[in-house]
């Protein structure tokens, strides 16, 4: 009777410690449901798109067209570093002012604003060429008179000299021809060319006294 006491007690108070050992253990993790990220094509089509556009008053399309002109036009364009460093930046300024410019062409102040500044960087691109044409002349006479003008290790000479100052001298009284309010750009540039070519060889041009020729 006592042995089936003592068990019975035993029995009790391992059935305790089991239930209190359960009960003390932490309760059991649930794993985070794995979340995806929606497809960026859904999110774009979802944003609203924002498109703006950027419109110039006529007063400035006028200014800017103002400023232009007087940049260029001031430049000297017989320095030829000059011209290779700001050629592509007014390049790209006229390509902007063509664009903001097709709503008031139709007005003939504006019209003829912007056929002046045409104008301009047509001239400047003919001067330019027709000077640098001249600069490689005067440099092959150089060359051809040796070292220090004494002949030492000279060069070939042009061959065909008179022909290149005669078209050179032709193009010059062509551009002052056809753009005559450009004249002083035109003997920045060709009438100077063309007056230190001549200090290397004998030619005539139509304003050659102007240079005391």
């Amino acid at each position: 009777m006592a042995m089936s006491v003592g068990r019975r007690g035993l029995v009790h108070l391992r059935a305790s410690a089991s239930r209190l050992a359960v009960a003390s253990s932490p309760a059991p993790r649930l794993a985070a449901a794995p979340s995806f990220r929606q497809p960026a094509l859904a999110v774009a089509a979802a944003a609203r798109p924002y498109v703006t556009v950027v419109k110039y008053q006529r007063d400035d399309v006028l200014e800017k067209l103002n400023d232009f002109r007087a940049e260029v036009f001031s430049t000297n364009w017989a320095d030829y570093l000059n011209l290779v460093y700001n050629v592509p930046f007014w390049e790209s300024e006229l390509d902007k002012l063509t664009s903001i410019v097709q709503p008031y062409l139709h007005e003939p102040e504006v019209g003829a604003k912007f056929g002046e500044v045409q104008e301009l960087m047509d001239v400047l691109y003919q001067c330019e060429d027709v000077r640098d044409h001249l600069n490689e002349l005067a440099e092959l006479c150089t060359r051809a008179s040796g070292f220090m003008g004494t002949g030492y290790a000279a060069e070939e000479k042009v061959e065909n000299m008179d022909e290149h100052a005669n078209l050179c001298a032709e193009a010059y009284d062509s551009l002052l021809a056809k753009h005559p309010n450009f004249k002083p750009k035109i003997e920045q540039t060709v009438g100077h060319g063309l007056a230190v070519l001549r200090q290397k060889h004998k030619f005539k041009w139509g304003s050659m006294h102007r240079y005391f020729f």
